[in-house]
């Protein structure tokens, strides 16, 4: 079996900027979550048959308590924030499995379900769908788990994540620790830009290999004194971004791999539809039933 896993969150805001929006009967905005919904579907259709799906329940989580300036939602369109626990509330009606967020994140959760489903043996390959680069970490040499960008049908796999950030999968925490990740609200470390980081780390592989005397690696990258220098005075802090920028493997997810298993709506779904006024959902899950 392939076991597909989804970043809710990263597909809410993709539809959010991407599809009509709609407003139901309480003046509300559901056009992300319908058309979440509707994807969501179409991968059925398409043939996936075990899917997971990893949210940001709340949109802090245990790294906001290791660094202050961690992203923490205080920029988000509250159209948006309002998407949310809805979105887990359709896509929990229409039978899928999903992975709430609380002290963690969705991409937490996405990487803890990839390494537990890769325990059964039934489980052929791991599909993560997302592009983002901090999951990058998880991949496997033997492919176990892959990347896949759904929006530009792009598949991403171990050898992928070398030819675009000049170093393995595992040390993309290093990589970002030392660059920064703007996104996730972390500088990295002044002066370390992304050649000079990915051309240390694929020789020394992880910060806390690269020799303190910059002499051993001054032929590898220009300005070694200078970079020797800002790395031995924020060391610290680039171990912290790197722990920043790791997968917590501790996330919850699911107890086997058969509760991803779809096997269509829950009870409830009617009604929680309409409230979306979701009658094409409701039409497409008529014909799947029939076929």
């Amino acid at each position: 079996m392939r076991i597909h896993l989804i970043d809710g969150t990263y597909e809410l805001f993709r539809h959010f900027f991407g599809a009509p929006s709609h407003l139901n009967s309480s003046g509300q905005e559901v056009g992300a979550v319908r058309a979440v919904a509707s994807s969501m579907l179409s991968m059925i259709n398409q043939g996936v048959t075990h899917i997971g799906i990893a949210t940001d329940h709340v949109i802090t989580s245990f790294r906001n308590e290791l660094y202050g300036g961690y992203k923490d939602g205080s920029d988000l369109d509250p159209v948006i924030l309002g998407q949310f626990n809805l979105l887990e509330e359709v896509l929990d009606s229409l039978g899928f499995m999903i992975f709430p967020m609380i002290e963690f994140e969705a991409d937490d959760g996405l990487g803890a379900a990839a390494r537990k489903a890769t325990l059964n043996p039934n489980v052929e390959q791991v599909i993560i769908c997302t592009p983002d680069k901090d999951l990058g970490q998880c991949l496997t040499k033997d492919e176990k788990i892959i990347q896949y960008d759904r929006r530009k049908e792009l598949r991403i796999t171990y050898e992928t994540v070398i030819e675009k950030f000049g170093v393995a999968p595992e040390s993309i925490p290093d990589y970002l620790g030392l660059v920064g990740d703007t996104a996730d609200g972390f500088p990295g470390i002044k002066g370390w830009g992304a050649k000079s980081s990915a051309t240390l780390l694929s020789h020394y592989h992880h910060i806390e290999n690269i020799p303190n005397d910059h002499m051993e690696w001054a032929m590898q990258v220009r300005s070694s004194q200078k970079l020797s220098e800002t790395l031995n005075n924020d060391y610290e802090l680039a171990l912290l971004f790197k722990l920043i920028a790791t997968i917590d493997y501790d996330a919850p997810t699911f107890e086997t791999v058969h509760e991803l298993k779809w096997s269509g709506p829950k009870d409830n779904y009617e009604n929680i539809l309409k409230s979306i006024d979701g009658d094409r959902i409701l039409q497409r899950l008529e014909k799947m039933e029939t076929n």
